[in-house]
């Protein structure tokens, strides 16, 4: 045999000796302890490929890594309705923290597959699934020691009505998440939605805050420590809020016709941003908030006229510009309504999302509770409005395309508020 490889050999050996004697707690001196220790720490060095034996099926045990992305927080969540507007900013936020995700979801795959960035390989599993199938909806919540519910609609479609989204559909989440062992269930549902309205377009009211109140009692029947968070108007982008009010479908002719001219109804907005972040903060974090009802509202309060106006200015259609647009009351220029009956003929989605329950919607004042928490109970700091519109707005500005100097358009200036 070959000297090198006898004296590899029984180096090797006596390294295994010690490793058993560092092993059973016997002493060790010199030049074997030394070997042991390493041999020790090298045997005893985790990897994701290892067989590790866990004492209980708590998540929090399966922890890798040091945080992010690329490590394991011990934590698995299932987010239904990710692939909508709110969806994959709360996926992103889940992502970050090392959260392993599970993105059921309805359609085509591909309204899906951008979400797999969210987190490194492997930490997003997607799963297809029916509102209606509890055994597949088990399925997806199986392994998940945190449930998150954003599925809405805005609108009623052929497949599904307000009520089968928001109530009975959002029940049916919770009470097989109850079931399965969910330690926290949060659901999404809307400011405004805990109080009855009159009705200015439609009578009684709006149909969609009506069913997300009914959606929050019945969640809380079916899981009485679940968290419900109650957001107000969420801006960011592609939503469905600034848009909804620079996209050319909504004014006319130079025209923009808002209820009573937006005098007397004042929006709080929120960015979609905070409203992720409170939403991740409930879920990972040991705030109580088990069983509170929490309101996401924006830092300041804005009467819809100021805010629109401000709209117009930062999109370039303000005052002294050729593409000036005008504020109007929707009572004597009711074109929107017409344009809301066309989008009900139509086979798909609405254009700009305008109907009449987005209208209706538009009436109502943001009322927040002093009784209530807030974002800042969920340690987030709101943005503010400001910070944010520039950039929000910038593809839809006029003149987009034309290369400006300085001087060329007036700089917009911010609208009036209340401090929240």
């Amino acid at each position: 045999m070959n000297l090198g490889v006898a004296r590899s050999s029984a180096m090797a050996l006596s390294a295994a000796k010690n490793a058993r004697i560092l092993q059973f707690g016997l002493p060790l001196n010199g030049v074997g302890a030394i070997y042991s220790a390493g041999n020790h720490i090298l045997n005893n060095c985790l990897y994701s490929s290892d067989v590790k034996f866990i004492k209980t099926v708590d998540p929090a045990q399966l922890k890798r890594g040091r945080g992010g992305r690329s490590s394991f927080s011990g934590n698995v969540c299932t987010i239904f309705g990710a692939t909508g507007f709110m969806g994959r900013y709360v996926a992103n936020r889940f992502g970050k923290t090392g959260t392993q995700l599970v993105i059921p979801y309805r359609g085509d795959y591909y309204d899906a597959r951008h979400l797999k960035l969210v987190g490194d390989l492997g930490q997003v599993v997607f799963c297809h699934y029916h509102l209606c199938d509890e055994e597949v909806i088990a399925k997806a919540m199986k392994y998940s020691n945190i449930v998150v519910n954003l599925v809405s609609r805005d609108w009623p479609t052929k497949n599904f009505t307000l009520h089968q989204v928001h109530v009975e559909g959002a029940a049916r989440l919770a009470r097989i998440a109850k079931k399965v062992g969910v330690e926290r269930f949060i659901h999404v549902s809307a400011l405004n939605s805990d109080r009855n309205h009159e009705g200015t377009i439609i009578s009684g009211g709006s149909p969609f805050l009506a069913a997300k109140g009914e959606g929050e009692k019945a969640v809380l029947a079916e899981f009485p420590e679940a968290i419900i968070i109650r957001p107000s108007d969420v801006y960011g982008s592609e939503d469905r809020f600034l848009r909804y009010y620079a996209h050319l479908w909504r004014s006319d002719a130079r025209s923009l016709s808002v209820p009573k001219a937006g005098r007397g109804i004042f929006k709080q907005p929120v960015y979609v941003g905070d409203v992720a972040q409170g939403i991740v903060n409930a879920a990972l974090k040991d705030l109580g908030a088990e069983g509170q009802i929490y309101q996401a509202v924006g830092p300041r309060r804005y009467e819809l006229r100021e805010l629109v106006e401000w709209f117009l200015r930062v999109l370039r259609r303000g005052p002294g510009l050729e593409t000036c647009t005008t504020i109007r009351d929707i009572k004597f220029y009711p074109m929107p309504f017409i344009k809301a009956k066309m989008n009900e003929f139509l086979p798909s989605f609405p254009i700009n999302f305008q109907t009449k329950e987005k209208l209706e919607r538009e009436t109502v004042t943001d009322i927040v509770s002093p009784k209530l928490p807030t974002l800042e109970d969920l340690g987030v700091i709101p943005i503010k409005m400001e910070e944010r519109i520039e950039w929000e707005l910038r593809p839809y500005r006029a003149f987009e395309s034309y290369e400006e100097e300085i001087g060329d358009f007036p700089i917009p200036h911010p609208p009036k508020y209340i401090e929240a």
